[in-house]
């Protein structure tokens, strides 16, 4: 099974469009040590013909160009992609969607129950695309059960529940729901190899600590790196924690919880610009490193 990172910041890339933080206007102005970075998405792939997207990212349309370009004799108007898995509705997973609404069929989309209720009503993508290219959506099941994609022969996946908040627009925001916020375990079913994806991860709770250890490859949440982070830089007055991520720094922390799992390949994604491990210079960017834990970049290969 292949996994290509098409992009590893979190909303608003990096550099974001309208933030002067130190990261990004260093970044803006070409400084070393700091790589752009488009909005968090995966791809998936049995063969590297056909690609399963988990989630759409509002830069879906550079990301194919750059990490998924069609082949030289593809039909007209005809894509490498057969589907899009989405591991939550926030917009930065869930908008690119409708920039795919050229797409000459309905549209493949998997995503849990709660997710397809927000995206039908407080911010209805779905609603909307019905009126361009179709939507065929398939429910992940809840229940931790394995299923699989047409598109991704010899993979099993499984959706697990983590906790997590839904997108601010809806109803649920604060009351969230089991299946707003999923992490996905990919099982090559030739080797038996795990990976864990989850770019959004309010806790290692026991069983996701359990689900970690059995995998060979980690993709976690690595938006923050502490969490007074945005408050210190004076773009919000939220915590990471208070929005559903856990930092990497102090006790409880994602690096803390990562160095109890030293087997894996462990790689920190959906990266937000304020987060200083971006300065490939800083002590924060060699505190990750030296713990052998690595920090995702656009274009990343994988293989499981």
């Amino acid at each position: 099974m292949h996994i290509r990172v098409l992009g590893s910041a979190a909303g608003g890339g990096f550099p974001q469009w309208n933030c002067n933080c130190t990261n990004c206007r260093r970044c803006r102005s070409c400084q070393p040590n700091l790589q752009r970075r488009t909005q968090s998405s995966i791809a998936l792939s049995s063969d590297r013909q056909r690609w399963v997207i988990c989630n759409a990212s509002p830069d879906i349309h550079e990301q194919i160009a750059r990490h998924l370009p069609p082949a030289l004799d593809a039909p007209v108007r005809q894509s490498r992609i057969d589907a899009v898995l989405l591991v939550d509705g926030q917009i930065d997973h869930a908008l690119g969607l409708l920039l795919l609404r050229e797409n000459g069929a309905p549209l493949p989309v998997w995503t849990t129950q709660p997710v397809s209720d927000d995206l039908s009503t407080g911010l209805p993508i779905l609603s909307v695309l019905q009126h361009y290219c179709g939507i065929d959506w398939h429910c992940i099941p809840s229940g931790g059960q394995e299923f699989s994609l047409p598109a991704l022969p010899g993979v099993r996946l499984r959706a697990m529940a983590v906790e997590g908040k839904p997108g601010p627009y809806s109803p649920h925001r604060q009351s969230p729901r089991s299946g707003d916020n999923i992490a996905l375990v990919l099982r090559n079913e030739a080797n038996g190899r795990q990976a864990f994806y989850a770019p959004g991860l309010a806790a290692v709770t026991t069983a996701v600590r359990e689900q970690l250890e059995a995998c060979q490859v980690i993709l976690v949440d690595g938006t923050f790196w502490s969490d007074t982070e945005m408050i210190d830089a004076g773009v919000s007055r939220k915590r990471a924690r208070e929005i559903g991520h856990l930092p990497q720094e102090g006790d409880g922390g994602m690096l803390q919880e990562l160095d109890k799992i030293r087997a894996a390949r462990r790689i920190l994604i959906h990266i937000n610009n304020t987060n200083p491990i971006l300065d490939e210079g800083s002590e924060q960017h060699r505190r990750v490193r030296a713990a052998g834990i690595e920090i995702a970049t656009d274009g990343m290969d994988i293989e499981l």
